[in-house]
């Protein structure tokens, strides 16, 4: 075959085509190049959804809140082996991550630096661990803390029922970057309610070490107290242990109080109440209102309050209380105090006096009837103790007579000793400006914090979970509060079983009339309407 021939069946137009073809491939291919490129640098939850029910991979506001205030670079070493991560806390490891440019996560393999944990730990440090890094401080999360397991009694065999990866990381992350960590001293000495393992490991999550403390053997509340805790006590204080207690709150002190119905006259618990302002009736609330109980009237679910730090979080969400007492504001209270409802009854609820020969929840004639607060949250601005300023005067005083005496000497001795007065006069500027400050801060305004709960059994494991922990999350922003901390870490573990869905009263009857009556006749008139039509035919 000649090449005259061949050449046609290669015309321009085909050569064109071919070459338009491979140039519209090669320019796909890069672009897709250049997108693959672009998803690689995005954050991991915009190109990696959390697909899981519990959402296990996903992190809340409170995590990002903190992530966003970071002003300090913060390493999470992920102590594990090549091959054997736990998939799901290295996912979550990875978001971190991506939250901020002040965290970093370094894996770290045991077997290649088997020497790397101990430098922050000598115990033995478990696969899958987290080390938390900021500068000298560390905290150290064990593997065996981020899941939560109990045993099955049908198998006797433990099982998982939560992931706390998100909580835990978290609290670590706020603890390594704080200065310093608050005190929380638990009164002892009254039968007080016993603090549960949930309630000491979200105390643990918000940074804050707990102490004992008997004021019947104690001077007085330690000066390094941030809050005092009493915890539903169930016999009263004595009139020593009440005046501790006033002193403690009256110089600038926090503390968080809660009660329980004991049947009881407790006349020195009263008094600490009262002295800021509040009180509680005898008797214990019940609900009328169908929409503000759950079951029993006397399982409260009160309206929170949508005006304080400490119940914002709860917005739209439900806590639940058992056996509340009703919180009385005393029309003689001090005009500085600022007492704010965090939890109310609804109108419709009443106290029930006598409990002990109670017959009945329905209201009876003479039952007090109104909105309640079931709990309060107060606060007062207190200026530096008469005693603090009475020192600094009298410290100001015997400064001004040291310097009269020596300018007084210093002239007496002539010029010779100019350069030393000089040096001298220096000194005690310097230390006259040192004092002057801490005069100042002496007399710089604190204030007093307290929270009053009339129900410590709200945080009861089993009435947490029916609200799905948003009891234990009102007591965590509650220390957080008190403590001073921009967010608080109140984020409880993502439960890997059944979730509870809280309804009320009247929630759950009108859902019962839904579901046995409206939806069963409905489904019997579709179906005779359409038996009705065929028959007709």
């Amino acid at each position: 075959m000649k090449i005259k021939e061949i050449l046609p069946r290669w015309s321009n137009k085909k050569i064109k085509n071919g070459s338009y073809s491979i140039g519209m491939t090669a320019f796909v291919i890069a672009v897709i190049i250049v997108l693959n490129l672009i998803a690689g640098e995005l954050p991991s939850k915009y190109t990696k959804l959390d697909m899981s029910d519990e959402q296990l991979y996903s992190l809340g506001s409170q995590t990002e809140q903190i992530a966003e205030a970071l002003d300090k670079d913060v390493t999470l070493y992920y102590i594990a082996e090549s091959g054997n991560e736990d998939p799901t806390l290295k996912e979550v490891l990875d978001r971190y991550a991506d939250l901020s440019g002040h965290i970093k996560v370094v894996q770290k393999d045991p077997v290649l630096y088997p020497n790397f944990t101990s430098q922050y730990t000598d115990d033995k440090v478990s696969s899958n661990s987290i080390i938390a890094v900021c500068g000298e401080q560390s905290k150290i999360i064990p593997y065996n803390n981020i899941y939560e397991t109990s045993i099955n009694y049908n198998t006797y065999s433990y099982e998982t029922t939560g992931f706390d990866g998100e909580g835990q990381i978290t609290s670590a992350i706020a603890y390594v970057t704080s200065e310093g960590l608050p005190t929380m001293y638990v009164l002892e000495g009254h039968n007080e309610t016993q603090i549960s393992a949930s309630m000491q490991e979200a105390i643990e999550k918000e940074n804050i070490k707990t102490e004992d403390l008997n004021l019947l053997t104690a001077d007085q509340v330690p000066d390094d107290a941030d809050i005092l805790f009493i915890y539903s006590p169930q016999s009263d204080l004595s009139s020593e242990e009440k005046d501790k207690i006033i002193t403690y709150l009256k110089s600038g002190g926090k503390a968080f109080i809660t009660s329980d119905y004991t049947g009881k006259d407790m006349p020195n618990f009263e008094a600490v109440l009262q002295e800021y302002g509040v009180q509680t009736k005898q008797g214990v609330v019940v609900e009328s209102d169908a929409n503000h109980y759950a079951g029993n009237p006397l399982y409260l679910v009160p309206n929170v309050s949508s005006g304080s730090d400490i119940t914002e979080s709860l917005t739209g969400r439900y806590t639940l209380l058992f056996g509340a007492q009703a919180v009385e504001k005393l029309e003689d209270a001090r005009t500085g105090l600022s007492i704010q409802n965090l939890l109310t009854t609804s109108d419709s609820a009443y106290v029930k006096e006598d409990v002990e020969n109670m017959q009945t929840l329905t209201k009876e004639d003479g039952e007090e009837e109104g909105s309640f607060p079931l709990a309060v949250a107060i606060s007062e601005t207190v200026e530096a103790s008469t005693e603090e300023e009475e020192v600094t005067e009298a410290q100001s005083e015997a400064e001004s007579q040291g310097l009269t005496e020596n300018e007084s000497e210093t002239g007496t001795e002539g010029t010779t000793e100019t350069a030393a007065e000089t040096v001298a006069e220096t000194d005690t500027d310097t230390e006259t400006e040192t004092e002057a400050a801490a005069d100042t801060d002496a007399g710089k305004s604190k204030e007093t914090r307290l929270v009053y709960i009339s129900s410590g059994l709200m945080f009861d494991d089993q009435l947490n979970s029916k609200v799905s922990g948003a009891n234990m999350e009102l007591f965590t922003n509650a220390l957080g509060w008190m403590c001073d901390h921009e967010v608080s870490v109140s984020i409880p573990s993502k439960s890997t079983q059944i979730e509870y869905l809280t309804l009320t009263a009247a929630s759950a009857r009108t859902w019962s009339i839904v579901t046995m009556i409206l939806l069963p006749v409905l489904a019997l008139a579709t179906g005779g309407v359409i038996w009705f039509k065929r028959r007709r035919r």
